[in-house]
């Protein structure tokens, strides 16, 4: 895969997808900019060689076609101006390709960023339209994809855009090239013993990911909702606890499959349950066996947490995809939070997906401990089936 490195940019016009897909709480404040740091590398890489920047991003999932100001990228254009300390404006688009967006962009002088408006304020970019993709490309020589968390995607931004650049005008950025490698590097040459911890809500969403690592890995650890499925395929009773019936034979299958290649497959030995979805009822702390009917799973117990810091003792390699409980409420965040305590205190190569597992490793403080915090959960789930992404591909074609 081409990098920006081998690309001759000096003073030219460069398009930059980044993936500015950031939390913000209900006043509308950035709660955490990981995201935004991690492309401060290619951006600054480009304004050293006096380039003018045009950079593009997601963010949510506003109605196509129409203007909501929650959704807006005005706050995100603050904060990367503040984090990047130049000396230049930083300019702020009202739109992605109407005339505010052109008229600024031809007046850019070398060293210039300007951000346009969020994608998904267009039709086109979810549609993968290729008229919109020829606007896009039409403000800069050189297109830079570096939205590794959007690269899984086959959107306008991250795909069709790409088409309309050849080979010596198209590359990834810094911290795509990161990813990417980072993950190639791991699953196909780990040092052993390599451990997969899973969680998360459902199997579904990660059986591929699933049936892909069984074979790459020595032991596997499940956690979170997904656990259930796995539970009751084995004959426990789960309560009213979250679980997918129609995968019941595939958790079989994942775990038949674990035995016969000798990975060690580990599930939560005890749990903390309530009798509904809620931060304000009693809870029980009881073994797997013991769920009273009517009552839910909704974290990994303490004993489970002590068990699964035993098996990552002598891991020298940790992919960490899902949390072990509903973390978002306090009452059901411990086992989530020990685990990335674990995680963060062997002397493995730790890798942490993005989304959801990256967010429990900053509330656990434990982000700094980590070789790596991907920024991307999707991307980084399709990685590990061995996907081809679409972002990826483009960049070859």
């Amino acid at each position: 895969m081409k990098s920006i490195k081998n690309l001759d940019i000096d003073g030219k016009r460069v398009f930059i997808r980044c993936d500015f897909n950031v939390p913000k709480d209900e006043f509308g404040n950035i709660t955490d900019d990981r995201r935004i740091r991690a492309s401060l590398q290619t951006i600054r890489y480009c304004i050293d060689r006096d380039c003018k920047i045009i950079l593009a991003s997601h963010y949510e999932r506003p109605k196509a076609g129409k203007y909501e100001e929650k959704f807006s990228l005005a706050p995100i254009a603050k904060r990367i101006h503040t984090l990047l300390k130049i000396k230049n404006e930083m300019l702020m688009a009202t739109d992605v390709i109407g005339e505010d967006a052109k008229s600024k962009a031809n007046s850019m002088k070398e060293g210039d960023v300007l951000l346009l408006e969020n994608l998904r304020y267009e039709v086109g970019e979810t549609s993968n339209d290729e008229e919109f993709a020829k606007e896009l490309a039409s403000f800069a020589d050189f297109y830079i994809n570096d939205a590794f968390g959007a690269c899984h995607r086959k959107h306008a931004s991250i795909y069709a855009i790409a088409q309309q650049f050849d080979t010596d005008h198209k590359a990834a950025g810094f911290l795509m090239s990161k990813e990417v490698n980072f993950f190639s590097k791991v699953l196909e040459r780990p040092i052993r013993p390599f451990v997969a911890v899973v969680g998360g809500s459902k199997v579904s969403g990660k059986l591929e990911a699933l049936t892909n690592l069984i074979t790459k890995v020595d032991k596997v650890i499940i956690g979170g909702g997904m656990a259930f499925t796995f539970l009751k395929a084995q004959g426990h009773e789960i309560g009213t606890s979250l679980v997918e019936d129609n995968l019941l034979n595939e958790a079989t299958a994942i775990m038949a499959k674990a035995k016969d290649l000798g990975v060690k497959f580990y599930l939560p030995i005890d749990l903390v349950v309530a009798p509904e979805f809620s931060d304000s009822v009693p809870v029980k702390y009881l073994p797997t066996q013991e769920i009273p009917i009517g009552w839910m799973g909704l974290d990994i117990g303490p004993a489970s947490s002590r068990l699964f810091r035993e098996a990552l003792n002598d891991a020298q390699t940790i992919i960490w995809n899902g949390p072990m409980g509903v973390y978002e409420m306090d009452k059901y965040s411990k086992g989530s939070l020990q685990m990335s305590h674990h995680i963060a205190q062997t002397h493995a190569t730790t890798i942490v997906g993005g989304g959801d597992t990256a967010d429990v490793a900053q509330r656990a403080g434990d982000v700094d401990e980590m070789t790596f915090v991907s920024t991307g959960g999707g991307a980084s789930l399709k990685l590990i089936e061995g996907v081809e992404l679409p972002g990826l591909k483009a960049l070859e074609l």
